[in-house]
């Protein structure tokens, strides 16, 4: 399995980052975790195929993590001419909240159907869901955007992914995150506690508790990339590929 972050960025491009989207490849397929506003962009410049992507697994419905939809979809029915089957899975609210966007980008764009199946799934917190072949079990975390927020905790050719997204701390990334191969987590904070996202500080006082076998931080704001250097833990970068 093989995860390449197209998009590591927080919602105001910190860094020159893009919004979070995250590829994961493997064996059978890939697929997306999250595509923010700029994810087609960052796909482009990256040489990353959109029509080869399977399945879009969505943590939250917050712009720098859903926002780039519309424009995936677009360019699937005006540009790539996409024939195969895609999937979208998310929080409950993932349909209405996809579609309001799409009319307020491109209005009428929500009523046209492209040249393949789009399948849209909301799926249920707690419960393990099957994503194209792919293990997804979403847990509820703490961050509000007006739908249910997910950590997402993926199963796939025998490693376990886990991605915080966007949250403060809540005791569900345990189970989220436990043994994990890889666990993504947000740390938009050095230490300053701001509602609904994590810190470093806070994260690093829990990470005991997890046990992930690797963890790389993402979402980074200003405070934090200025210390990227002297962090305890690995942090992401746009393009940085990684193979579990």
């Amino acid at each position: 399995m093989q995860i390449q972050f197209l998009g590591c960025g927080d919602a105001f491009g910190s860094g020159g980052r893009f919004n979070t989207c995250f590829m994961v490849q493997w064996r059978d397929g890939r697929f997306l975790i999250d595509c923010g506003a700029t994810s087609l962009v960052a796909m482009k410049q990256q040489g990353v195929e959109p029509n080869a992507i399977d399945a879009i697994l969505v943590t939250h419905l917050h712009g720098d993590h859903f926002g780039g939809l519309p424009f995936f979809l677009l360019d699937a029915r005006l540009v790539s001419r996409r024939r195969r089957p895609l999937i979208l899975a998310g929080p409950p609210g993932l349909r209405q909240r996809l579609d309001a966007a799409m009319e307020v980008l491109y209005p009428g764009s929500s009523k046209k159907a492209g040249d393949f199946d789009l399948d849209v799934r909301e799926l249920d917190p707690g419960r393990r869901h099957d994503i194209g072949g792919v293990g997804v079990t979403p847990f509820l975390v703490n961050h509000s955007c007006g739908a249910p927020p997910f950590a997402l905790r993926v199963e796939c050719e025998g490693r376990i992914l886990c991605y915080t997204g966007d949250t403060a701390w809540s005791d569900s990334l345990i189970a989220a995150g436990r043994d994990a191969d890889l666990m993504i987590a947000e740390a938009n904070f050095f230490e300053t506690p701001v509602k609904g996202h994590m810190d470093y500080r806070t994260l690093e006082s829990r990470v005991p508790d997890i046990r992930p076998k690797r963890l790389i931080l993402t979402h980074m704001g200003e405070d934090m990339l200025a210390r990227a250097g002297d962090l305890a833990f690995e942090t992401a970068e746009d393009g940085k590929i990684i193979t579990l």
